[in-house]
């Protein structure tokens, strides 16, 4: 892998000794303290919270850098941007996580070179282990995407997946983005929560969760029951993401937001209804159950029957419900050229 930048290191400046600041390093456990006072700092929460599912974050939302997930970000930039001249130069991912939406992209050829920012120490570390094994050209940087630490018109495309509805001033935020967008410059930004979307989607988890967790008490089905430790693991990080996770969003006040920040040609497009009303009870039943009860072909069961009622959305769908009523909203603009 290769860099313009020292990966541990973040270009804030120089410090009084002529270097940059290193980066802070990841904290997987939090103390009880660090909790407590979480809760009331949303951004010492998105650090504790990430720090702590980085590890295990990929296994979590079954993330893969494989022919799936390379369809599956692809297909979430055309969808939105439309046919597009490719590939861009230099890209940004914003709240990388773990690289999934930059790293993918850059092996459908949407991207040449890369760049990854995350406020979680955790994440920028696994983006750019991730970014080693597949042979990519990304540097890394913790950082707060209210004060992006780059030069202006570094990029030629910034994206994100499930990144603004953590930042505290998304508009803020997109105009920084626009700053560091060359003219013409293209953001796009999927997987964002619609309002009406997580209402359903967390009743479903919630209730999904109440299920599975008393239904495997009973002594013929306790192999399917993970060990309580990890349930209350669980339900504690379950109960630090809905501090971290501070916005849903209408479209229509989506685009305007962007569009305050000085964006162009804002378009913001909605997917997944019937996918997200099975999508939810499935990934909450598998954050339920011990991982050896999650056979391939159960897998390729949820993975197909997504596939199955994406498509009845896209082609049915999409054409009676109302496009706030759909859980992921995608929003792209552009920087202005003059």
């Amino acid at each position: 892998m290769s860099s313009d930048a020292d990966p541990t290191t973040a270009a804030q400046g120089p410090t009084n000794n002529g270097h940059p600041p290193v980066d802070p390093a990841p904290r997987p456990r939090a103390t009880a303290e660090e909790v407590a006072a979480a809760f009331e700092d949303t951004k010492l929460a998105q650090v504790l919270y990430h720090d702590w599912e980085a590890e295990t974050y990929d296994e979590k939302w079954s993330i893969s850098y494989d022919e799936r997930c390379i369809d599956y970000a692809k297909g979430r930039f055309e969808a939105i941007a439309g046919d597009e001249p490719l590939p861009y130069g230099r890209a940004l991912e914003l709240g990388c996580g773990t690289g999934f939406f930059l790293l993918n992209l850059m092996q459908a050829g949407v991207a040449e070179t890369g760049s990854v920012t995350d406020l979680s120490p955790g994440m920028v570390k696994v983006a750019l282990r991730n970014a080693e094994h597949l042979g990519l050209t990304v540097d890394g940087r913790v950082a707060d995407a209210e004060g992006i630490p780059y030069d202006d018109a570094t990029f030629d495309l910034v994206v994100g997946h499930a990144v603004l509805h953590h930042i505290p001033d998304v508009e803020k935020a997109l105009t920084e983005v626009l700053r560091v967008l060359k003219p013409g410059g293209r953001f796009l930004f999927a997987g964002e929560p619609t309002t009406v979307g997580n209402l359903y989607a967390r009743k479903l988890g919630q209730a999904t969760w109440y299920a599975t967790t008393n239904i495997t008490k009973l002594p013929m089905l306790r192999t399917w029951r993970r060990p309580q430790q990890e349930l209350d693991e669980s339900s504690r990080a379950a109960a630090l993401e809905a501090v971290v996770d501070l916005h849903t969003f209408d479209p229509a006040e989506l685009e305007r937001i962007a569009a305050s920040a000085g964006a162009d040609d804002v378009r913001v497009r909605t997917e997944e209804f019937a996918a997200a009303l099975l999508g939810w009870p499935i990934r909450t039943f598998e954050a339920a159950v011990p991982e050896e009860k999650l056979t391939v072909t159960w897998r390729l069961f949820a993975y197909h029957a997504w596939k199955k009622l994406s498509w009845l959305d896209e082609t049915v769908l999409r054409h009676i419900v109302p496009r706030g009523y759909f859980y992921n909203a995608m929003i792209t603009g552009v920087k202005p050229s003059r």
